[in-house]
């Protein structure tokens, strides 16, 4: 079938977007659903900030590409051997493809899948094949997803199905921003009751970690960032106290404030002076968790013996080392009952032909998720 879908041909591309427009509206072709594959409708797709890093090349994919991984839509049609999917069902797409064989999925970890991030770093479906082209070239898939566009093929693997009344908009912010932010909170550091946290970056996930620590009872949740509507808004959503990291004592202040600094310390900004930041506020006996995706060349440094003299833990959430089919039906169940407003994070809906402009409004920092809402 052909479909309208957002190409990217090169990366790195000058802003600003709306001018250099670097993302291509284009009329593809669309194969059918092979075996274990489903065929979906899209009708809602989040702006994130890693379809910008491989935008701006510092997220580097194998080119072109059809960009867009946090979406919700409808099952259209299922290929051979599919049973937990059937036509009409609503489903929110997953970013990394689980198995369900490989030695991490089977460990009850499917954020680290091995054949999902193989697949995903060339731009196929977990099963190797790709099901976009025009004409003999073909078209790579991000992240198994490809959701700016009209319809999408992707993997039984890459989506959960939900039969939550909600809106479209608010469904797909479940995808990645929520998973990735929440999760970081109680899958991977595993927040406790009356402990104190501070979020470095207030970007979609950074504002979803700073709701989960509130939802898993901190007394104390900081939210630091560059920009001052993110700090308004991280004081609307419940934040204790707010830093401004442009300050050059930003850490003295918030270890300051909090007596020695806190225990723990999330960024999500994925550039490497947030990662210093949320390191040094990290106090003695302390946990620094980073879902940050900067590129692959930065490199953080710190002093080595604070590990052993401070009994400090360094660690890594990838999409909020979440079980999609556990934790994406319990963090709508928390939303739907006030106790993860996350729904908070819609900022904006635009077209998907104002999509170059909507990766503008992105990078400025003022907004927090940007929707594509897909036809009607």
């Amino acid at each position: 079938m052909k479909i309208r879908s957002a190409i990217l041909r090169s990366d790195g591309v000058s802003q600003p977007y709306a001018h250099s427009k670097p993302i291509h509206i284009e009329e593809i072709e669309l194969d059918p659903p092979q075996a274990g594959e489903v065929l979906i409708k899209i009708k809602a797709a989040s702006l994130c900030h890693s379809d910008l890093s491989v935008i701006n090349g510092s997220r580097p994919r194998p080119l072109p590409m059809a960009l867009g991984h946090e979406a919700s839509g409808i099952v259209e049609e299922v290929g051979e051997g599919v049973v937990n999917f059937k036509k009409g069902d609503k489903v929110i797409c997953v970013f990394v493809p689980s198995c369900g064989h490989c030695v991490p999925c089977a460990e009850g970890r499917p954020a680290l899948c091995e054949p999902g991030a193989k697949a995903n770093g060339d731009g196929t479906l977990i099963g190797g094949g790709v099901r976009l082209h025009t004409g003999k070239e073909q078209i790579g898939h991000h992240v198994g997803v490809s959701a700016f566009s009209e319809f999408a093929v992707v993997s039984q693997n890459s989506l959960v199905k939900v039969d939550e009344d909600l809106p479209f908009e608010k469904l797909a912010l479940f995808g990645c921003a929520v998973i990735t932010g929440v999760g970081a909170v109680v899958n991977t550091a595993k927040v406790q009751l009356g402990s104190t946290v501070a979020v470095v970056g207030l970007g979609g996930i950074g504002l979803s970690a700073l709701l989960g620590a509130i939802a898993a009872g901190a007394r104390e949740v900081i939210a630091i960032d560059i920009n001052e509507k993110k700090l308004q808004q991280a004081k609307e959503f419940g934040a204790t106290a707010v830093f401004n990291s442009k300050d050059s004592d930003v850490v003295e202040q918030v270890r300051n404030y909090t007596g020695g600094g806190v225990e723990y310390a999330f960024e999500t900004a994925g550039v490497v002076p947030a990662m210093d930041v949320a390191y040094a506020i990290t106090k003695r006996g302390g946990v620094t968790t980073t879902t940050g995706l900067p590129h692959p060349e930065a490199k953080f440094a710190f002093p080595q013996v604070t590990l052993t003299a401070e009994e400090k833990t360094i660690k890594g959430s990838y999409v909020g080392s979440c079980v999609p089919l556990r934790d994406i039906p319990n963090y709508i169940t928390m939303m739907k009952s006030g106790k993860l407003p996350v729904d908070r994070l819609l900022s904006n809906i635009i077209t998907l032909d104002e999509i170059n402009e909507g990766f503008d409004l992105l990078a400025t920092g003022d907004n927090s998720r940007i929707i594509i809402k897909m036809g009607d």
